[in-house]
């Protein structure tokens, strides 16, 4: 990625990463990554988060492009997770003099992390500035969006607004770096809501309040570390987290099956040819085994319900099931319709777990389950399917 002029005293140093598989070796990333990161050239300079680790080896190089003989003064730290924090080490290296800017958890994971001290550390309270020239760097903290020592650096001349994980989304930027350069519906938006459902989503009542904070804040310009710089119209990005945190939704249904010899997956078609006769629209189905549960999730974060089934394996529901189970713990999903679906051959094992995974996260499944025993056929399972689907479509309304 070029260097990119976002005012005539901030520039876009980011990198893309195309190699990585699977971000934080979990989530899919088919389109890649960018690492945002951004350096204020102003009397004092600033560098605004870094990079992963080893991500770019030109990345260096863009610093030292745009400072010339200039000293770098200092590094703003949103988040110390080291997809941003990476470079931190090799940089204080590099420019001896340099100090880190962060709070109080900040100070303990960068010493931990790369042995920085209280020497060359400045912490900054909740909303205090610090003069760098031409401009004021104002520093809020938005604590769990989404690890304790968030925060965001605020430029008071140019009002852009440096969010970290805060507006970010999966993608690598593939020529321009602002939401002008593409048609964001088309190319971004599904992989940025894929990103909110699989790392933001369970402190979406952090990003409420983290939203109201920001509110009274005037912003020309959203910089976040990951996905598009929103430029011409950075109030929708901030629209679409609030939606998301709101868990507000589409018309819609994810079906989830996992199964070892397809009996599950007949089940899981006989029930959305139901629902569709039933005038439910928008319905998705997944095999757990061959989806990244990523982009399951960020479906479920989509439309209004979903229903999981699981055949029984070893005495449990099938493990690629339990993992997407733990995954929708973990993200907190509300607002939901969601209903269960499954087979067994001899002790309903899977129903079984799926009803105390429900009952375990105060999830209440539209009753009644359907479940069978060996072959769905519809002699066995129709009459189950038609008592749900009534129940279910009814519950969508």
């Amino acid at each position: 990625m070029k260097i990119v002029n976002i005012t005539d005293r901030i520039s876009y140093i980011g990198v893309n990463d195309r190699k990585t598989p699977l971000f934080e070796n979990n989530w899919s990333l088919p389109h890649g990554m960018a690492y945002n990161s951004y350096l204020i050239n102003d009397d004092k300079t600033v560098l605004v988060d870094t990079v992963k680790y080893g991500s770019d080896n030109e990345y260096i190089a863009k610093i030292k492009k745009v400072l010339g003989d200039k000293p770098l003064d200092y590094i703003a730290v949103n988040h110390m997770e080291p997809d941003h924090a990476g470079m931190i080490g090799v940089i204080m290296d590099m420019y001896p003099d340099c100090k880190v800017i962060g709070n109080a958890q900040t100070k303990k994971m960068i010493n931990d992390y790369f042995g920085i001290g209280e020497d060359r550390f400045k912490m900054v309270a909740d909303g205090e500035e610090i003069p760098i020239g031409q401009s004021t760097l104002k520093f809020i903290y938005i604590p769990w969006v989404h690890w304790p020592e968030t925060m965001v650096t605020y430029d008071v001349k140019d009002q852009v607004i440096f969010t970290c994980d805060a507006f970010g989304g999966y993608g690598a930027l593939d020529g321009g770096i602002f939401d002008s350069d593409y048609d964001w519906d088309k190319v971004y938006l599904d992989d940025m809501r894929r990103y909110y459902s699989n790392i933001v989503c369970k402190y979406s009542t952090m990003v409420l309040k983290a939203l109201a904070k920001l509110d009274s804040v005037p912003i020309n310009v959203i910089a976040p570390s990951h996905g598009v710089v929103w430029k011409e119209n950075p109030m929708k990005v901030v629209g679409l987290f609030k939606d998301w945190a709101e868990f507000k939704a589409e018309e819609g249904v994810v079906i989830a099956f996992a199964t070892m010899y397809g009996h599950t997956e007949t089940l899981a078609d006989m029930i959305g040819q139901k629902l569709c006769d039933a005038g439910v629209k928008n319905i998705i189905t997944y095999n757990v085994s061959n989806t990244n549960i990523s982009f399951i999730l960020s479906d479920i974060q989509k439309y209004k319900g979903y229903i999981l089934g699981t055949c029984a394996y070893n005495g449990v529901m099938h493990p690629a099931m339990q993992h997407l189970c733990n995954e929708i713990k973990i993200t907190a999903q509300k607002n939901k319709v969601v209903g269960l679906f499954g087979t067994s051959s001899w002790n309903g094992a899977g129903v079984k777990d799926l009803k105390k995974f429900a009952e375990e996260n105060k999830i209440a499944p539209v009753e009644p389950a359907v479940e069978t025993f060996g072959d769905p056929t519809p002699e066995k399972v129709e009459y189950q399917i038609d008592a749900f689907v009534k129940a279910y479509s009814a519950a969508l309304k």
